[in-house]
C-alpha cells in the first residue's frame, strides 16, 4: 500500500488518485494513519463482501439457536392441542 502524508497527497493529488484507482492509499498525519483512499468500484466489493460475511455470521447464529431450541413444529403443538381439547394428557 503506497503511503503519502497529507500535504503530499494535497501537492499530489493526481497521482494520489491515480494510485489509488489501482490499489488502497494510505494517509498519513504527524506519521500516523489517518485516511485510506480506495476507488469506488474496491469500495462497492468490500461492502459487498461485508454483507456476505455478516450473512453467514448470522446464518450459522441461526441454525446454532435452531439446533438448540427447544420450540416444537407446527405439527406437534397441533396435535398435542388437540389432546388436550380431548380430555387426554
Amino acid at each position: 500500500m503506497q503511503t503519502y502524508t497529507l500535504t503530499d497527497a494535497r501537492n499530489k493529488h493526481g497521482e494520489v488518485f491515480d494510485k489509488a484507482a489501482i490499489e488502497p492509499v494510505l494517509l498519513t498525519k504527524q506519521s500516523r494513519p489517518s485516511h485510506v483512499i480506495i476507488s469506488a468500484d474496491n469500495y462497492q466489493k468490500l461492502m459487498n463482501r461485508l454483507q456476505e460475511l455478516e450473512d453467514m455470521v448470522f446464518g450459522q447464529a441461526a441454525q446454532t439457536a435452531l439446533s438448540q431450541s427447544k420450540m416444537v413444529g407446527t405439527e406437534t403443538f397441533t396435535s398435542a392441542l388437540k389432546h388436550f381439547a380431548n380430555g387426554e394428557t
